[in-house]
């Protein structure tokens, strides 16, 4: 069933834009979710399409000037029909977050959002930091450097290795700064949601997508987790106080407990063997696929620029400054980020070994002593923590979510697709649309 579209009674509409190696119909549950609660008298649904797929290598930019011309073209057509927007809502999904971000920047600049107004934006495990793992350690440089150019240009602004527009700043630092069209067109929406999967998000970790500096869902074990009252399922955490310390008691070795640690570590084996078999295979064949894809993306950018992929560039770049193989390729990816782990920041004398600058280490020192006293700060780059500050000051409201009933919890949490084990997803999309929403 086609839950898109809305009748021309319809003044509010809603742009749900999916992820990376995506396509619109990953979006049809939230959709769904959201036409059981509003009628198409109500609420107007545009599923995003021109992203689908291995178009979203090409870019954060690039998609964002795709949505926003789709955005734009869809309004008028709802006017050609005799409808009238004058509300306006934005979903985004993963790496659709980021882009419905720059997408919102533009409807900025372009006087867009003077004439509506400006509801919901919310995202569903997007990485608002990018999704480069924490500095320090071999093993994190190397998969800094090559996921970094395996994703063609939304892999660069992803790992924030770009210069964005030669301003010396890569475009998710840009789009946090405080001056820019993006963050003046953020400020304009009501009301900003994010949920944001703590454990077995292999895509897109929890500091990224929760907009933190701290992970403490880390060793899940020591903190008592606060489920949200209203949610009654176990999923969704409470807000305001998702977690609390738990005291450290050490338990006794007991028969059953000896037991039950053998069962979990026999419930792993299949999945190391699946590991230790497939993955070198699968990396081989997301490497060619990636040369492949960057390829193709790379032309598809050069057609975009010259104004010949259906969109004339120069309505859209606008100045950023006021002042100044999919499911398959998806895998592999997730297998190889899910390796890396999270470093912590370190006494000031080790500090050198992340080759950064005295600046950069008096950064990371400050963010050690603003951090959670019994939270370890994470040794994210000088620019992700402005990124947060920055971000943070929308005020979200903040939804940390435990799937447990499936490890692919970044496809679970808007039940991408039909599937037992993502239940859970249910309850948070329930959530979304019954509690957070706003008609």
């Amino acid at each position: 069933m086609d839950f898109a579209g809305g009748s021309t009674k319809a003044d509010h509409l809603c742009v749900l834009v999916h992820g990376l190696w995506g396509n619109p119909n990953h979006m049809n549950n939230i959709a769904k979710t959201l036409r059981a609660q509003h009628s198409p008298d109500d609420l107007y649904l545009l599923l995003a399409k021109r992203n689908s797929g291995s178009f979203t290598y090409d870019g954060i930019e690039l998609g964002g000037e795709r949505v926003c011309a789709e955005i734009i073209e869809e309004i008028k057509t709802i006017e050609n029909n005799g409808g009238k927007i004058r509300k306006l809502s934005v979903v985004g999904y993963s790496l659709g977050g980021l882009v419905s971000r720059y997408a919102v920047g533009l409807l900025y600049a372009k006087g867009i959002l003077d004439s509506v107004e400006c509801v919901n934006f919310a995202t569903f495990a997007s990485p608002h930091l990018g999704v480069r793992t924490p500095l320090k350690g071999w093993h994190n440089h190397m998969w800094n450097v090559l996921g970094a150019r395996t994703l063609s240009m939304s892999g660069s602004q992803l790992f924030t290795i770009d210069n964005f527009r030669d301003t010396g700043r890569p475009l998710l630092s840009v789009m946090a700064d405080p001056q820019s069209i993006f963050m003046l067109g953020l400020q304009k929406f009501r009301r900003h949601t994010l949920y944001s999967n703590i454990v077995n998000d292999r895509s897109a970790v929890y500091y990224t997508t929760c907009i933190e500096k701290t992970d403490p869902y880390k060793e899940i074990d020591r903190i008592k987790v606060n489920f949200l009252k209203k949610d009654g399922e176990g999923v969704l955490l409470d807000a305001a106080h998702p977690f609390s310390p738990r005291p450290r008691v050490p338990a006794p070795i007991t028969l059953s407990s000896v037991t039950e640690a053998s069962v979990r570590w026999m419930r792993g084996i299949p999945f190391m063997i699946t590991v230790s078999v497939l993955v070198p295979i699968g990396v081989v064949a997301y490497l060619i696929n990636s040369v492949f894809q960057t390829i193709r993306s790379t032309k598809r950018i050069k057609l975009h620029e010259g104004g010949l992929a259906g969109i004339n560039v120069a309505e859209y770049r606008v100045p950023i400054l006021i002042k100044s193989l999919r499911e398959e390729v998806e895998h592999v990816y997730e297998a190889l980020n899910n390796s890396q782990n999270q470093e912590y920041l370190a006494d000031e004398d080790e500090d050198e070994e992340t080759g950064m600058n005295a600046e950069d280490r008096s950064t990371m020192a400050r963010e050690r002593r603003l951090s959670i006293p019994t939270q370890p700060t994470l040794a994210l780059a000088p620019c992700q923590f402005e990124m947060i500050r920055s971000l943070n000051s929308l005020k979200w409201r903040k939804y940390p979510v435990w799937i447990q009933n499936d490890r692919h919890t970044h496809a679970a949490v808007i039940v991408r697709f039909e599937k037992k084990t993502f239940n859970e997803g249910w309850v948070i999309l329930r959530h979304f649309a019954g509690e957070e929403f706003l008609i």
